[in-house]
């Protein structure tokens, strides 16, 4: 299947050379995204090489109630983009970041797509995403789904950016950026 993610998703990170943090986006997230309460990171930054340049994890040991207390912090704005849609901005969390950021909270989530459908004139089509977070008392998942034009320009085909969407739905389901759906009312 043609997507930016595979149904077994792939969340172990290349290694890189550069000592940017555009480069290595675990230690932007660090910066940005840890609390000094969070067990998350066991590493500083200057103790990562680029031999072992994977995102910090803290393991399985975790209960789901730990996972989604971290889950649910809002997203810092430095993470954040703005696309305009029909005259409209909103507010979103790349796909890639959310998964760095799952990858840091709830290091054992798994995800799989669950249904590709299109439409019956053949315009849309719409992704059903399944993403499951495994703690140490037990697992729980969320569903969800993400629809795209299939004609419309621009990067990805149309079942990448549906399976992007419903990914990020799904991970809100969670509490990640939903603090961004409930900013107008605050």
């Amino acid at each position: 299947m043609a997507g930016m993610m595979s149904s077994s998703l792939r969340r172990s990170i290349a290694p890189t050379n550069s000592l940017s943090l555009l480069r290595k986006p675990h230690l932007l997230l660090q910066s940005f995204y840890s609390s000094k309460s969070s067990p998350a990171f066991s590493s500083s930054p200057e103790t990562l090489n680029d031999e072992n340049d994977a995102v910090p994890t803290s393991g399985i040991s975790r209960p789901l109630s730990e996972i989604l207390k971290e889950l649910n912090k809002n997203v810092p704005n430095s993470l954040i983009k703005i696309r305009v849609e029909d005259g409209f901005s909103m507010k979103y969390i790349p796909w890639h970041i959310v998964n760095r950021i799952m990858n840091l909270h709830a290091p054992e989530w798994s995800g799989e797509v669950r249904n590709i459908t299109y439409s019956v004139d053949g315009k849309t089509v719409s992704v059903v995403y399944r993403v499951t977070i495994y703690g140490t008392d037990a697992e729980i998942f969320r569903e969800s789904t993400g629809t795209a034009l299939v004609d419309e320009q621009g990067y990805g085909d149309a079942v990448q950016k549906a399976e992007a969407m419903a990914f990020r739905r799904a991970c809100a389901r969670f509490g990640l950026g939903l603090h961004l759906y409930h900013e107008d009312l605050l």
